[in-house]
C-alpha cells in the first residue's frame, strides 16, 4: 500500500472548508486528482516507492496547496514520512507544534541562513547532537512565494529551530513560475539539496527523477515552454 500524501489531504480537507472555488491558472484543463497534471499526462504511475531516513514538514501558505505547480506534494509523494500544515499567523495548528516538539525527530527549518541569528545556523543536518544520537531529521520547509515564506519564517513556533541553509550552485531549472532571485530554487529542488546533504542518496535520486517527470509533463503542454 502507498504511503499517505499528506499535501493531497491539506487540499481536500481545505477544498471542504473554502465556501468558493480556488481557480489557479488553467484551472478549466481536466486533471488529475492526486498529482494536478492533465489527466492525458498524469504521472502517478512513476511515482517511486522508496525508503528514507529523512522527514519532511510542509508548512504551506494559503491556497499553495490548491496550486498545480506547487511541488510540496511531490516531496510528500516521495518521501513516506511526511506532514503537511496550513500556516496560521495567530493560531498555528497544535498538531504541528506537538510534531515539533515529538521527541522522535530533530526539527530543522530549511531557509536562506542570511536571515536568522548565526547561533541558530547549522552548516549539515549531522551538526546536530540529536542526529547524531540517532533522531530522525525533520526538514521544515516554508512553502510559498519567496515573499510568503518570509513572513511564515518569523513565526513564533520556528523561532529556536536550527536553520540549515543551501548553496545552489546553479540557478533552478523549475520554469513554471518566476523566481525572485536568480538562485532560488522551487519547494522540491530545494528538498534535494537537503537530502544529499543528510546523506539520504537514494531519496535525494528519487526525488530529483520525480521532479524532472513532474516538468516534463508539465511542460508538455505549454509551447512556450523547453525542458531544460
Amino acid at each position: 500500500m502507498h504511503h499517505i500524501n499528506t499535501v493531497h489531504i491539506l487540499r481536500k480537507q481545505q477544498l471542504a472548508l473554502s465556501t468558493k472555488d480556488f481557480k489557479a491558472r488553467g484551472y478549466k484543463v481536466k486533471r488529475c486528482e492526486d498529482c494536478l497534471i492533465p489527466e492525458k499526462k498524469c504521472i502517478c504511475a512513476q511515482r517511486p516507492s522508496i525508503t528514507s531516513d529523512s522527514a519532511f514538514c510542509m508548512v504551506m501558505y494559503k491556497n499553495e496547496y490548491y496550486k498545480p505547480t506547487n511541488t510540496g506534494k511531490l516531496i510528500a509523494d516521495v518521501i513516506p514520512d511526511n506532514y503537511a500544515f496550513r500556516w496560521d499567523r495567530v493560531a498555528p495548528d497544535a498538531a504541528l507544534i506537538a510534531l515539533l516538539e515529538n521527541p522522535k525527530y530533530a526539527p530543522i527549518l530549511v531557509f536562506p541562513q542570511q536571515y536568522a541569528a548565526a547561533e541558530r545556523c547549522i552548516d549539515s543536518p549531522k551538526d546536530l547532537v540529536d542526529i547524531q544520537q540517532g533522531k530522525t531529521p525533520l526538514f521544515v520547509m516554508l512553502d510559498g512565494t519567496w515573499r510568503e515564506a518570509s513572513k511564515m519564517f518569523k513565526s513564533p513556533c520556528f523561532a529556536t529551530l536550527p536553520v540549515l541553509g543551501i548553496q545552489p550552485e546553479k540557478a533552478s531549472s523549475y520554469q513554471l513560475r518566476e523566481a525572485a532571485h536568480v538562485h532560488q530554487l522551487c519547494t522540491a529542488e530545494v528538498a534535494i539539496e537537503v537530502l544529499k546533504m543528510a546523506d539520504d542518496k537514494l531519496a535525494a535520486d528519487a526525488l530529483g527523477e520525480y521532479f524532472y517527470q513532474f516538468k516534463k509533463a508539465y511542460i508538455a503542454g505549454k509551447a512556450h515552454l523547453t525542458l531544460i
